[in-house]
């Protein structure tokens, strides 16, 4: 089924641009647009609102055609698998439930069951001791009670699980009502590569044929990302996905609606539920057996920073298990980028980064999304990776393993594997990914020192960052055939005055950062595409910041790549790096900068390989104030500030002198990170501490389980936190312990922790009190000291399950496990 689309006379667009986009608009129409198109903002969203008043027959004979399913509305020759029909419902139950794997599954646990009731006596004493003929049929009975007892619950939770997408008029009106709110909130619509759309169903055609299922993996920001991928399959004529979803959205009225739009519910944690893991597993392999297309957010949750988190293994592990297993032939993967103008639920990230509790999903939130209605938001741009065989990818790398010198475990392969698919499908987001006119004035707007900006400057740092994303192999959205002052003035108008003020009465607009919180939101959606640049920078920053005659400000290279091997493994579980290795990176990333004249680079001529000796900044950069350099600097710095705060932090876990300094005291540690963003916000305050988003909590979470793995702190767990007994626990490590005087019982300035914070600091930004170092120390660890004293009033004695105090080894060998455990998931390092 071909789209309708509305053809709009424009100019064609240079080779070098992307192909023409498609919208879907409020008007309920499917329109062809050059790359870049732009309209006025007020089109969908004034003539929708004003149908019903205006013109009700028109708006009546709109609702009509969606109920009598006209047209393309009536979903019947999808390109797919049929996913509406009358008892699908209870045709995938059916399956799911005779599925071998799960029928295998629930012998073996009634199996076990009555070797337990047998050994306990609750058999009675023949069965106990091995019984006879007649003992043998008890077990047997007791057996099947079990299994079909198992079975029983099994069927529950399927129903439970499954999508019920049964009733074409149900999802007629359904697109209809998520249509009409969606576009009225992003009212100038969503957008789709035509380029790419012509390619996924070029591909699902061919998948429809060998009953293949499309995996699609998008990136996670918004609930409106699931919305969004629907619209478009529905619209275009594709088979509708699955979408694996949390069963936090499944509360009353809501799940029961999204659960028949196409949702299937998953409990957030499995634990150790092996019924309920191998159900999973049965339905995962049911879809893809029969060829239905699946969504599944790779993130695992929403990224509440803007940029992309690191992946989640537990879903995409099923569907890879699916196929390497042998049990589905093949899969294909599409990876999917979603990018908004502004996102709806950035309000709430916010709270929730400065240590808000996440509140629970409720109806009355959900029915709030009315208000939406009154929303100018932007446009939504949806891009689509090529498609893959999960196969040929499976295929590849085994071949790459069995290669190697020593054959791995098939365990740590199969880990190896998935931890490539997952890293593999951000990347691929991020290529296709498009920079928003809000992520770019966002992040010029916090890339420029002053307080403000004035229009002409913030519209040449547009051109300029616009023309660095292309440079780097990015996409800007908008920019063909309108002029980029119109281009920041739509992006300033839907970013509004909470985000961007306006200072009234000076003779040319200055803009300046309302909420540089809220806005490092859009930043973050830049930095993927300059994060090398950005640490190279920083790792130069450590010579630049001590001022003096470009001699003074130079740095060899053998102290450039030790300290941006340093900073990339501080965040390698923040950033996703190239996976080529440092020293291919490093200079790549020199050459590219001294290309940009933003460097200059000192060479041995007699080396021959033109050896690199001296890094510095070129006279060129000098003479423009090092725009170009801090800009790449002000991207990295709020992260290497959540770095050092993290570090500093760890000070508040050198127990007092009034307290006993046996290691089996350990402190609570979600109140540990909540008294570090109390730190951070006072050091903020106080000045010792630039910028205000490094105490973001997921920043932090991420350094901390960088410390984990490295050794520095322990972390347990419990499997049932409540008052009485944490969640989890924390205490650092001997070997990290800072020292305290023998006077006044402070933290001294020295030892591990202290040399590593230090370190962390030479990249920072320069603070107010850069100049009175002895000062600024005896301040900070006091403040630490201070904000850390309350956590010890509250300190435990960890214990174990069964109540009695754990033994230090014990304790300590099991924080370094799940550490070891943990490594194997961090990104690729630079």
């Amino acid at each position: 089924m071909q789209p309708t689309t509305k053809r709009r006379r424009a100019p064609s667009p240079p080779p070098s641009e992307q192909a023409p986009d498609l919208s879907i608009t409020a008007d309920d129409q499917v329109h062809l647009h050059a790359a870049g198109y732009n309209e006025s903002p007020e089109r969908g969203l004034v003539h929708s609102m004003a149908r019903f008043r205006s013109a009700p027959l028109d708006f009546i004979r709109e609702v009509s055609l969606y109920v009598s399913g006209s047209s393309w509305r009536s979903y019947d020759q999808i390109i797919g698998q049929p996913v509406f029909y009358n008892g699908f419902s209870e045709n995938m139950k059916s399956m799911v439930l005779s599925n071998a794997m799960l029928v295998s599954k629930v012998r073996e646990l009634a199996a076990k069951r009555v070797e337990i009731e047998a050994k306990e006596g609750l058999l009675g004493e023949e069965a106990k001791n091995g019984g006879g003929v007649g003992e043998k049929d008890k077990r047997v009975r007791r057996r099947m009670q079990i299994e079909e007892s198992l079975m029983e619950v099994a069927e529950t939770l399927t129903d439970g699980m499954i999508c019920k997408m049964e009733s074409k008029s149900f999802i007629r009106g359904a697109y209809y009502g998520a249509t009409q709110l969606l576009t009225r909130a992003y009212h100038q619509g969503v957008h789709v590569s035509s380029e790419e759309v012509l390619r996924l169903r070029s591909v699902a055609t061919q998948a429809a044929k060998d009953k293949h299922s499309i995996i699609f993996l998008p990136c996670h920001r918004s609930h409106v990302d699931y919305v969004s991928l629907s619209i478009i399959c529905y619209r275009l004529g594709l088979s509708l996905p699955t979408v694996v979803s949390g069963d936090n959205l499944n509360f009353p009225v809501v799940g029961a609606f999204l659960q028949h739009a196409g949702a299937m519910w998953i409990r957030r944690s499995f634990g150790d539920d092996q019924l309920y893991s191998t159900l999973v597993q049965a339905y995962i392999d049911t879809l893809l057996q029969n060829g239905l297309n699946m969504e599944c957010f790779v993130e695992g949750s929403r990224s509440r920073t803007g940029k992309l988190l690191p992946p989640k293994f537990g879903i995409l592990s099923y569907m890879l298990e699916s196929v390497a297993s042998g049990r589905v032939k093949d899969a294909i993967i599409c990876p999917v980028s979603t990018q908004y103008d502004k996102v709806i639920e950035v309000d709430s990230y916010i709270s929730e980064l400065l240590g808000q509790p996440k509140p629970k999903e409720n109806l009355m939130d959900f029915l709030s999304a009315s208000s939406v209605l009154s929303l100018k938001l932007g446009r939504v741009d949806v891009r689509f990776h090529e498609p893959w065989s999960l196969r040929k990818f499976l295929t590849q790398q085994h071949d790459r393993f069995s290669k190697l010198p020593q054959r791995l475990d098939p365990k740590d392969e199969r880990l190896r594997i998935l931890r490539t698919l997952g890293y593999k499908v951000l990347s691929e987001i991020n290529d296709v990914s498009v920079i928003m006119p809000t992520a770019l004035v966002g992040t010029v707007l916090l890339t420029l020192r002053g307080r403000g900006v004035g229009k002409t400057e913030l519209i040449r740092r547009v051109e300029w960052l616009s023309e660095r994303v292309r440079s780097q192999g990015g996409r800007v959205a908008h920019f063909a055939n309108i002029p980029t002052s119109d281009v920041v003035h739509r992006a300033l108008e839907v970013l509004g005055p909470g985000l961007v003020g306006l200072v009234p009465g000076l003779p040319e607009e200055t803009f300046y950062a309302v909420d540089r919180f809220q806005l490092s939101f859009y930043r973050n959606m830049t930095i993927h595409l300059f994060v090398l640049q950005a640490l190279v920078s920083a790792a130069m920053y450590t010579k630049v910041k001590l001022g003096g005659g470009p001699e003074m400000q130079r740095i060899s290279y053998t102290d450039l790549h030790d300290q941006v091997y340093f900073l990339s493994q501080l965040f390698r579980g923040e950033f996703i790096f190239p996976t080529e290795g440092l020293d291919h990176n490093l200079a790549k990333t020199i050459a590219g900068l001294e290309s940009d004249n933003v460097i200059t680079v000192t060479r041995d001529p007699s080396s021959p390989d033109n050896t690199v000796l001296f890094v510095e900044l070129s006279a060129a950069e000098r003479d423009t104030g090092r725009e170009n350099f801090d800009f790449y600097c002000f991207l990295i710095w709020p992260f290497i500030e959540a770095a050092w705060l993290g570090s500093i932090s760890l000070m508040m876990l050198a127990p007092p002198r009034t307290h006993s300094t046996s290691s089996s005291i350990w402190l609570d540690h979600k109140k540990f990170q909540d008294r570090a963003q109390l730190l951070g916000k006072t050091l903020y305050h106080q000045g010792d501490l630039s910028y205000f988003e490094a105490v973001n909590k997921e920043t932090l979470k991420n350094a901390y389980t960088r410390f984990e793995e490295d050794g520095m702190i322990l972390v347990t767990k419990s499997k049932s936190g409540s008052k009485a007994s944490p969640a989890a626990t924390v205490r650092i490590a001997d070997e990290w312990m800072p020292e305290r005087s023998s006077q006044k019982s402070a933290i001294l300035a020295k030892g591990p922790l202290w040399t590593f914070a230090e370190r962390i600091s030479s990249s920072r930004r320069e603070g107010k009190n850069r100049r009175d170092g002895a000062t600024v120390q005896g301040r900070v660890l006091g403040l630490a000291d201070l904000v850390g004293a309350s956590l010890w009033d509250d300190a435990e004695v960890l214990t174990g399950e069964n109540g009695e105090l754990e033994t230090e080894a014990l304790v300590v060998a099991k924080a370094k496990g799940r550490s070891r455990r943990k490594a194997i998931s961090v990104s690729p390092r630079l």
